[in-house]
């Protein structure tokens, strides 16, 4: 796992037409880059990731879920998230239902997130929505409490209402939303230069600024930077829950960041790639206490 290679997609186009690539130059974003890499490889060479990566994964993968959660409104201790097995169609565990079975359903759509994100989206939104009960996006879901059955597993149509109240910056109309998911799309079909940080950063960031879907963007939009993270090959095991970061850091410093990226200015953006930089690399440092804690024979 060389540093060097770590984090960038195979056959990019030329930086000129490369819009993200563009967003590696801001100031300090190379920064992020190169610290968020080093601290991956350094978990990556623990000796426990040698025989016990299995087990660093899962508990990355619970540590996550809890952190996107907590972010969502259900800032749950995590043993209570461990313990738990009665998740139900409303309020607090509803929602950290929601974020567990996406943090489980991340790894599983890599290869469909290359050809298509958009279908993948869709999927993410329908798996939080509606219990995951479903198949390809059809058979068996159920009826979230609070949103009409046609409106999961889709971008809304106008005037449709988004209950996502911990983002409160204005809300771009659907033919907006369309657009920009097209767009996004396109962008990552087409393949990039920008390390896999800046990417996960901008979909991140565009999930939240746009809020597509009738419920659920905030657990959706951080389970996209997963993927992008393990997809780009930064984080391929899932070890370094960007998600753990993010509450860390706390919702007041999240939406702040956010309110820079929406504002489109070079350091607004800058700060945003940063601030989802940090996340990673405070879920390295979380992924790296359970390593150290299993080498001690503590977990």
């Amino acid at each position: 796992m060389a540093g060097n290679t770590r984090g960038t997609s195979p056959a990019p186009p030329k930086a000129s037409d490369d819009p993200l690539a563009t967003l590696a130059s801001l100031p300090g974003v190379a920064d992020s880059v190169d610290s968020v890499r080093k601290g991956v490889d350094r978990v990556y060479g623990h000796r426990i990731m040698r025989r016990r990566s299995n087990e660093v994964t899962s508990e990355a993968a619970l540590r996550g879920a809890r952190g996107s959660a907590a972010l969502s409104g259900a800032d749950w201790a995590l043993e209570e998230v461990r313990r738990r097995t009665d998740f139900g169609v409303e309020g607090e565990p509803r929602t950290v239902g929601a974020a567990l079975r996406l943090t489980a359903e991340a790894g599983q759509l890599l290869s469909v997130w290359r050809q298509s994100p958009l279908r993948v989206l869709a999927r993410l939104h329908l798996v939080a929505a509606s219990g995951g009960r479903s198949s390809d996006g059809a058979d068996g879901a159920r009826e979230p409490v609070g949103t009409a059955d046609e409106t999961v597993g889709r971008p809304r149509l106008a005037a449709e209402p988004v209950d996502e109240p911990l983002i409160e910056l204005p809300l771009p109309d659907a033919d907006e939303v369309a657009g920009r998911l097209d767009g996004l799309s396109r962008l990552l079909l087409t393949g990039t230069e920008a390390p896999a940080l800046v990417t996960a950063a901008v979909v991140h960031g565009e999930l939240l600024a746009l809020r597509p879907f009738a419920t659920c963007n905030g657990l959706v939009a951080r389970a996209a930077e997963r993927i992008v993270l393990i997809g780009s090959g930064l984080d391929p095991k899932s070890i370094c829950p960007a998600e753990v970061g993010h509450a860390e850091l706390g919702r007041a410093a999240y939406v702040a960041a956010l309110e820079g990226y929406v504002s489109g200015t070079p350091e607004g953006v800058a700060a945003w790639i940063a601030h989802c930089g940090r996340a990673v690399e405070l879920g390295v440092r979380e992924s790296t206490a359970v390593c150290e804690a299993l080498q001690r024979g503590a977990a």
